[in-house]
Parts: structure tokens; sequence; C-alpha cells
């Protein structure tokens, strides 16, 4: 019988310098919470912390890697950045590629300042919007010292990393005569259900960390529930925490955008809280693909326009519509009227790490749906691509050809609450994906 935190080692990888830490960023009360415009009150209760965690791999001659993860809805490029700079004040071999800050999407936590701009379709009052700046300052604060508190911790380890499932993602895009016909659980529809694991143990096979990746929403918890939680991958976290004592279990989300949690509700949040950590438990216990440190990363921001300009006529008789629409018209027009011209595109994130020959790991900006890592998968080989989303930057749902040819919500329908007056263009998963190709090592090409 293994005592609590082992686990048995059976694949011996190379020695590689790993840290973790771990650090509180549960807001004070009260709070806006993000994600739903419904909630027109603050919160004024905490049911789950928030947290953000850090995993720092290699040591400072090869050249380091830094993975933060934050409950919260969304990073900016602005609030990564300011992390990374942070971070090379200390550590100057730590480039940017090296540097990747990726949120858990959970829609009950406090909103972000400088992301998702028009989320509330109505302006906040300015002590609500100070209360969110300040917490907004903290979780920086949090993310620099989970980062460095990471880096400090690195010890010898081994790292190792499989690929399990779990089946609780559901596409939400409901499709009629191949047109988006609402937003509506649809089994069958485009998800991704694999559930990656990496961890990292001492040289007695007790487990020191692990990078956990699931490509679902944190929308367990609904518009009507009020209160602070980390929703299903905070509760999968803690849960893989406490059954390795001392260990810090970081949860990143997939190509999720358009994979919502079946079922929803409070109560279900510790079921697929308990999925994840069971499934991360199976795959403890089998054999595990061993890992070296990162040989390869690269970054590298895409521009990706808009699908056009939109007239200001349009933007006048947009005033009409409903509220999320008119609410941004309004926006558009100040600035017109202000002397400032409208965005025209977004810069989006992509970045590459490689373990060696083993393993490309993706982290790509925005709301990316399931197609992109579906892929990537195809094209680079399945057994060894991993695909991060909401990493560095959330400027927007990112939808694939097959998603802007249906239409809908995350084609068009969400890019007011994202501040944007038009679609992205047509070709953005080609400028995407091409993008990916190009940064992988050379050889790294799906021929194995």
């Amino acid at each position: 019988m293994l005592a609590l935190g082992v686990t048995l080692f059976r694949a011996a990888g190379p020695l590689v310098q790993v840290g973790s830490a771990r650090a509180d960023i549960t807001p004070d009360l009260p709070i806006q919470l993000a994600g739903y415009q419904q909630r027109t009150t603050e919160a004024t209760r905490v049911v789950a912390p928030l947290h953000v965690r850090a995993l720092a791999i290699g040591s400072d001659a090869e050249g380091p890697v830094l993975i933060v993860t934050a409950e919260v809805i969304a990073v900016s490029e602005a609030l990564s950045d300011a992390v990374a700079r942070a971070v090379q004040m200390q550590y100057p071999m730590i480039t940017r590629e090296r540097i990747a800050i990726c949120a858990t999407h959970q829609h009950n936590g406090p909103a972000i300042v400088g992301t998702i701009p028009f989320m509330f379709s109505r302006d906040l009052p300015d002590d609500v919007a100070g209360r969110l700046e300040k917490f907004t300052l903290r979780l920086r604060e949090q993310m620099i010292v989970a980062a460095l508190a990471a880096l400090a911790d690195r010890r010898p380890a081994r790292l190792s990393w499989a690929q399990g499932t779990a089946d609780f993602a559901v596409n939400r895009r409901l499709i009629v005569d191949g047109k988006y016909t609402g937003y509506k659980s649809t089994p069958g529809g485009p998800v991704d259900h694999a559930l990656p694991v990496l961890r990292a143990v001492d040289a007695n096979g007790t487990v020191r960390a692990a990078l956990v990746n699931y490509a679902c929403h944190c929308t367990v918890l609904k518009g009507g529930e009020n209160f602070v939680h980390s929703d299903w991958a905070g509760d999968a976290a803690t849960r893989i925490e406490a059954a390795h004592s001392g260990a810090v279990a970081l949860v990143a989300i997939g190509c999720g955008a358009d994979s919502d949690p079946q079922p929803r509700g409070l109560p279900e949040v510790a079921t697929h809280g308990k999925t994840v950590a069971g499934e991360v438990a199976r795959l403890f216990a089998g054999e595990m693909q061993p890992l070296g440190r990162v040989t390869s990363a690269k970054f590298q921001a895409v521009e990706i326009p808009l699908a056009r300009s939109v007239p200001r006529a349009e933007l006048e008789e947009r005033l009409k519509n409903k509220p999320q629409i008119a609410y941004a018209a309004m926006k558009f027009l100040q600035e017109l009227d202000a002397g400032r011209p409208l965005p025209t595109g977004i810069r989006l994130p992509v970045q590459v790490w490689a373990f060696g020959e083993e393993l490309a790991m993706v982290f790509l900006g925005g709301e990316v749906v399931a197609d992109y890592a579906l892929r990537l998968k195809r094209e680079l080989g399945a057994s060894r691509v991993w695909v991060n989303a909401y990493a560095n930057h959330v400027p927007c749902y990112i939808p694939s050809t097959r998603v802007l040819a249906e239409g809908g919500y995350e084609a068009e329908l969400a890019m007011d609450y994202y501040g944007l007056p038009s679609r992205l263009a047509p070709d953005v998963e080609e400028r995407i994906v091409r993008t990916v190709h190009a940064l992988l090592p050379p050889g790294f090409d799906g021929s194995r």
C-alpha cells in the first residue's frame, strides 16, 4: 500500500529542475462578478476561494519555462506582459516566449480590468469599477508572487505525461441545415474530450506538481449563483492537491469555447471536479511517458483583421436593437465622435513549447473553439500534441472556418461584449494553424 501523496515511478526520465507555487486571490467583498449579464448586484459571499498557481521547469543555464494559471475569466495582453516583465527583472534568461499565462475562464470570479470591456452592456458605478481595479492590481501582484516562488522552489524532479478522457463537455451550438439556431446542449457536436496530464515527481516518487488540461467552459455555475467560486477547474485542482500532500495542481483550459459542462448547477461542480481528479489518479497509477526539459520555445502575436469596417449608419441602426447590441453601438459611436478609430483587428498570441520530439504544448490566446485542437491533433499526431486556450490574452472568441460559416454566438454575436464591431476575417483559422506549424521545431511534422 502506498502512502498518501506517493505514486509508483514506472519510467525513468532525465532529472529536470521543477518548482511550483500557489497564491490566494480570493477577492475582498463586495465585488462584481464576471461572465453573466443578469448579475446587477455585487457578490457578498465566498463559497470557494480563488487561486493562482505556477509551475517552473528547467534550470537557469538551460533557460526555464514558466506557466501561471489563474482562476479568473480572462487575462489581457497588458496583464500578461506585466507579469512577464516582473519575472524577467529577476531572471533575464526567461524570455517572453518561455512564460505562459493562462486563465481558467471561470464565471464566478471578479471581472478583470482590460478584458471583455462591454461585458455588462452598461457602465458600472465608479465604486464598483474601483473595486475591480483594485482586484486586478492584486491579481497581477499575486501572479508575480507565485511565479517567483515557483522559480525559487526548483529542485530535481522527473517529468512524465499521459492522456486520459472525460465526457462532461458537450457542444453547445444547435445547428440546423448548416446554420446556428441557438445556444443548446448538442451531444455529438464537435468537442475535444482529451484530458492530458503532466506530472512532476521527486526521487522517491512523491508527486510535487501536476498540470491538467480539459476543453470545457468553466460554467457549471449559472448566472443566478452570485457568489465567488472557482467552478470545476478549481474544484479539480483542490482535489488533486488533497490527494498529494504538498503538491500544486494547475488546471488549464483547452479549446472548449463552444463546449459547456453538462449537467450544470452548484451540486455538479463537485461531480465534474471529481471526474477530473479521478481520471488524473487513474493516469498516475498507470504508465506515463517520460519527458525532459523544454527544448524549444517560440511566441508570435498574429495579426487578424476584422471581416469588414462598419459604417456609422449601421451603428446608428444598431442603437434600436437589444441592449447588448445597442450599448456596444453607443460606445462605438462615442469613439468616432471623439475622433478615435474603431478596432480593425486583433493581436492573437500563439506560443509553442516542444519537449524534444515527445510533446508539443501549444498556447492559443482567445476563446478558441474545438476545431483548432482537433485539427492540430490530426495534422501533428494526437499522441504528442497538447493545446491550451485562454492563454496570454483573450481578445475575443476565435471561431473556426466551420463556425464562421454556421454563424451565431461564437462567430459574431459575442463580438459586442469584446468591443469589436465586426466578426473576424474568414481566414482566421488558416492564419492561426499556419503560425503553430511555423513555431514548431524542424521535423515536428506528425510523421511519427
